[in-house]
């Protein structure tokens, strides 16, 4: 027969052994039951550790084009409304247009809400949300429209324009003078060109002309912005400042007449065009909209199937840790008892 001999102090050491792991179980126990998950989650999951980490990542991009697109909707909201603010304003200005045309004074009447309405569209299309400007493309950091007033690019390259075509400045008494043909001549030709590149870009514009794109899901992007350099915006800014910009109050009828025939038809069909970009921007949003609320599903399917991984059940954790907390109460009292053992005692 074997005999073993087992000294008070391995016992003492064995049990102190056990409050030590005790006191690291009631950790992890403790962490489980006020957060509700794993306190381990590899030490735990083991093999199926990958899986999990693979769906925090999903969940993490999902979310994060979640929060952009809020973004994106915010920018395209308030884009669109300046499209469609400024479409209202050439519809009623077309009315203003038609009455000025057959009155005597009718280049007086008309010159001062052309170039307030001008004055506006430079303004919407310099508007910015977040520090980007919205109408700028992919510039967004620069703002896209330079003022038209005395001493500008635009307004200067305009006047040099007309002087050489007519011989004298928009508004000087000889432009009573100036025939219809001639007019349209000018207006057809040396005044568009500054209207197309490269005199557009040189003196009037800073914008890309290509847009921004945003991701809008895991596969999907959509143009998330409007250009400054749109077909749209410059025939309104070309209507609004042949009309303020050209002196009308010293032309004669006819020419007077001619002018606004030319505008009539800018303004006309800039709002068609500028209702092709409010319904480009439309699509956008409607894309946005949609492609966040699939992401919304996607993400909730992610984060059960997380959660199945993850999540333990507070009050089995809760009882674990008074569980473990008697079992360390009873490991010290012993191990205390075990230490005042002594051979002494027994002599």
């Amino acid at each position: 027969m074997a005999t073993n001999f087992i000294s008070s102090n391995s016992i003492s050491t064995t049990l102190r052994i056990s409050a030590s792991k005790s006191q690291v179980a009631i950790s992890k126990a403790t962490k489980e039951a006020t957060t509700g998950r794993l306190a381990d989650v590899g030490g735990s999951l083991g093999a199926l550790t990958g899986r999990d980490v693979t769906l925090r990542a999903e969940l993490l991009d999902m979310e994060k084009i979640v929060d952009t697109n809020a973004l994106v909707s915010a920018r395209l909201d308030v884009t669109q409304e300046r499209v469609s603010q400024l479409i209202e304003t050439a519809q009623s200005f077309q009315k203003d247009l038609l009455a000025a045309r057959n009155s005597a004074n009718g280049g007086v009447i008309i010159a001062q809400p052309a170039a307030s309405n001008l004055q506006s569209l430079l303004t919407t299309l310099n508007v910015s949300m977040d520090g980007q400007y919205l109408f700028a493309g992919i510039n967004t950091a620069q703002q896209p429209m330079t003022p038209y007033q005395t001493g500008s690019a635009s307004k200067t390259a305009i006047d040099a324009a007309f002087n050489a075509a007519f011989g004298f400045p928009p508004g000087d008494v000889a432009a009573v003078n100036i025939t219809p043909a001639a007019m349209n001549n000018f207006l057809d030709n040396a005044f568009a060109t500054e209207f197309d590149d490269p005199a557009w870009g040189t003196n009037w514009s800073s914008a890309s002309d290509q847009v921004m794109r945003s991701r809008i899901s895991t596969t999907q992007t959509v143009d998330s912005s409007a250009s400054a350099n749109d077909k749209a915006f410059r025939n309104l800014a070309m209507a609004y400042t042949m009309l303020s910009g050209l002196g009308l109050e010293a032309l004669n009828q006819s020419a007077f007449q001619a002018v606004t025939d030319k505008a009539l038809l800018l303004v006309g069909g800039s709002v068609s065009d500028l209702a092709s970009v409010g319904a480009r921007l439309g699509t956008a949003q409607e894309q946005t909209t949609n492609a966040t609320s699939r992401l919304k599903v996607q993400t909730d399917i992610v984060n059960r199937q997380i959660n199945a991984m993850e999540v333990v059940d507070p009050e089995e954790a809760s009882v674990r840790v008074n569980s473990l907390k008697n079992q360390l109460e009873m490991s010290h009292a012993l191990t205390a008892q075990i230490q005042n053992l002594s051979i002494l005692n027994y002599l």
